[in-house]
């Protein structure tokens, strides 16, 4: 028996002789859930609803390499140099222009370019969470936020939401909760706009109230954003920020808007927040890359990307109509879900009894994947809810799919009714399927 603090020993070899010398912090360093799925749900013969991936052959490619091979032709010795830590000054003014649409009025200054917003999240997080401190977040909430505040060892207590987004009761209660524990609360995080994963839209009666709870209990607005454009039918609900730019830190990304593969996000921050970011960001990465940065660029001096992103909107539109009608066709009683107006996600409650989790591997031995519930909760709630993307399949895929995961359902109610509760594995298939099988 391995004696605790002590590294596992297989034989006369510790199975990791570094154990020892590991921060503390990394002990909240877990796999993601869904990150776990990729290798599977890659397959060609697996329908995956898990991953939240942009429909990028929506992209003028032919076009963009054009304007690529260019860039380096006359401006290459700029592009692939060394830049400023918060980034280009020509994108950042641009990114200012971005944000106009929500209604925000920032200065390129208090504009800090990251690789992804992703970065922009674990910097906000790093210099405003010391070990213990309290996070905020709705409950669900994006899984990379989880993995960032478990690293720096925060303490997540879940607002809840409803239809109309985070409800303001619920976060007067939680912070009445966490004053009473002795504990401080450094910053709520939301995602205000086609939440990932619970797909609904805080109202607009709400978010000033949101915004005047927060501000009447010292507490900062770390408002993520990178789905806000996508609204099906056109509406761009005003930014949080733009209400409350002195305690409101926005986060914004190109990923879904152009291309996840350049990674170019980005921080608006109250200025002295900003100087905090720049430092953090200098000590990360030096500089986020300057190709990257230049070719977002371009592409928004010379492309209609608002045409764009109407394309993105009525592609997601048409992918999001296929699952809430293959969910209305083929899923069994007891279900439950929301209908999005933007974005990438449907949120799914399943009958009681069967546990997203402990059925995705017999989902993904009938060939279609999504994501459990319990990687959205930092206390591994969700057990009956899982989270339907329909960002990147065809429509007939997302039918498809979707109808093989009813089929699963289907079973699952069976077992249940004949021996109870599908919380053992053992009554959910194989761990790990074999591509025989999967």
């Amino acid at each position: 028996m391995t004696t605790p603090g002590q590294p596992a020993k297989q034989g006369n070899r510790s199975l990791d002789p570094h154990l020892r010398r590991y921060a503390a912090r990394t002990a909240g360093m877990t796999a993601s859930e869904i990150r776990a799925l990729f290798a599977v749900a890659s397959r060609p013969e697996v329908v995956s609803l898990a991953g939240g991936m942009p429909h990028l052959a929506a992209l003028p490619l032919e076009g963009l390499a054009r304007e690529v091979g260019e860039l380096i032709a006359t401006d290459g010795l700029a592009a692939l140099q060394y830049a400023s830590a918060n980034g280009t000054p020509e994108l950042r003014e641009q990114i200012c222009d971005v944000m106009a649409l929500e209604g925000i009025h920032g200065h390129p200054d208090d504009v800090v370019v990251t690789v992804g917003s992703q970065m922009g999240l674990d910097m906000v997080t790093r210099i405003f969470v010391d070990p213990g401190d309290v996070v905020l977040a709705e409950g669900p909430s994006y899984v990379g936020a989880l993995g960032s505040f478990a690293a720096y060892q925060a303490q997540v207590v879940h607002v809840a939401m409803d239809a109309d987004g985070l409800i303001p009761q619920a976060l007067r209660e939680a912070l009445a909760a966490v004053e009473r524990s002795g504990r401080r609360v450094k910053f709520l995080y939301t995602i205000p706009n086609f939440h990932n994963p619970a797909g609904v839209t805080l109202s607009i009666a709400r978010r000033a109230e949101v915004l005047e709870i927060c501000r009447q209990a010292g507490v900062l607005v770390v408002e993520d954003n990178p789905y806000g454009l996508l609204g099906f039918d056109g509406q761009t609900y005003p930014a949080l920020r733009s209400t409350d730019p002195d305690n409101v830190v926005y986060l914004g990304s190109f990923s879904k808007t152009f291309a996840p593969g350049l990674r170019v996000g980005w921080v608006l921050a109250p200025h002295a927040v900003r100087e905090k970011l720049v430092l953090a960001a200098e000590s990360a990465t030096l500089c986020p890359p300057t190709l990257n940065q230049m070719i977002v660029s371009r592409y928004l001096s010379t492309h209609d990307w608002k045409g764009q992103i109407k394309i993105y909107r009525e592609a997601y539109r048409e992918r999001r109509d296929a699952a809430i009608s293959a969910l209305e066709q083929h899923m069994p009683a007891g279900c439950s879900w929301n209908r999005p107006d933007g974005g990438f996600y449907v949120w799914l409650t399943v009958p009681e009894g069967i546990d997203t989790k402990a059925m995705l591997p017999r989902a993904i031995t009938q060939r279609v994947a999504y994501a459990s519930g319990t990687g959205f909760y930092a206390d591994k709630l969700g057990s009956r809810q899982l989270r339907i993307s329909y960002c990147y399949p065809t429509p007939e895929r997302i039918r498809e799919g979707v109808r093989r995961l009813a089929n699963v359902l289907e079973d699952e109610a069976q077992l249940h009714a004949t021996f109870g509760p599908t919380t053992s594995r053992e009554l959910s298939g194989p761990q790990n399927p074999s591509p025989d099988t999967a």
